[in-house]
């Protein structure tokens, strides 16, 4: 018997960073429920932010989906985790920087800053019942010793899962390979988020799923910042042959031809494209 992984597509999220693609509120309600209809595990349905236009279109997705998890992601911020909250999404997925680079370069902060607004964050998010995936900002670079500490802190907080981010896409297999059996020994699920800087994405995301990660993302025709993230088709096309991943190719290939259209000013129909 396979062993099941579960897609989490960031095709609304992560892919609409890709430089010239911008969703109107309507497209992604209608690339969310073709997601739901073909069998996607989880939908990251974006940024909740208070300052852009069509903020209700979450609200929508959650109404109208029959399957699917949805998520919204959320900068490491108690009022960003708040707001959030407050959409009543399935899961918020918070944004934590643990590489170095990003502590102390990027954000001017340190680990102990980290770990006690991601306490903080973790607290608003029980406030309002709903689960969190803590995502693990350029773990790739990260001082190994420093995540699995933190993942045993969030451990005793309740959460469950975590996102393993190679935010600047420097990951190789080996250490791909490497680095889950490493964090795997914590008990924690592991999600894997891949970009495509190195053209790796597709198979350090194979290598991941194999070495025992538990969820994989990717976004539609690899979309996404920079050269993009693991491509949904490929990674799901080589992957049924070692999983279930509850998907087909087939159909990413027909959600695949919806992006196409609204990528080019196809019209958004009222969301019911037949899959």
């Amino acid at each position: 018997m396979k062993r099941r992984i579960k897609i989490v597509d960031t095709t609304l999220r992560d892919g609409e960073q890709c430089p010239g693609v911008v969703f109107s509120p309507s497209d992604k309600i209608r690339l969310a429920l073709c997601l739901d209809r073909i069998g996607v595990y989880e939908i990251e349905a974006g940024i909740y932010d208070t300052g852009t236009e069509g903020i209700n279109y979450i609200s929508e997705i959650m109404k109208l989906k029959k399957q699917a998890k949805i998520s919204v992601w959320s900068r490491l911020n108690a009022q960003n985790v708040e707001e959030s909250a407050r959409q009543k999404p399935d899961l918020i997925h918070i944004g934590t920087p643990v590489s170095y680079a990003q502590i102390y370069n990027k954000i001017g902060k340190n680990k102990k800053w980290i770990e006690n607004t991601l306490l903080e964050c973790i607290q608003v998010a029980k406030d309002y019942n709903i689960p969190i995936t803590v995502g693990l900002e350029d773990a790739s670079r990260a001082d190994v010793a420093f995540l699995i500490s933190l993942i045993r802190l969030i451990r005793q907080q309740g959460v469950e899962s975590i996102r393993l981010a190679d935010t600047v896409g420097v990951l190789f297999p080996r250490r791909a390979w490497e680095m889950i059996r490493e964090i795997k020994q914590t008990g924690i699920q592991v999600e894997v988020h891949e970009h495509n800087d190195f053209g790796m994405a597709v198979a350090n995301s194979m290598v991941m799923a194999l070495a025992g990660a538990d969820m994989v993302d990717g976004t539609l025709m690899g979309i996404g910042e920079r050269a993009g993230n693991c491509n949904l088709y490929e990674f799901v096309h080589g992957a049924n042959r070692k999983f279930d991943s509850g998907v087909s190719s087939l159909d990413i290939k027909k959600a695949e031809d919806i992006l196409k259209s609204i990528m080019t000013g196809g019209k958004a129909d009222d969301p019911s494209d037949k899959i």
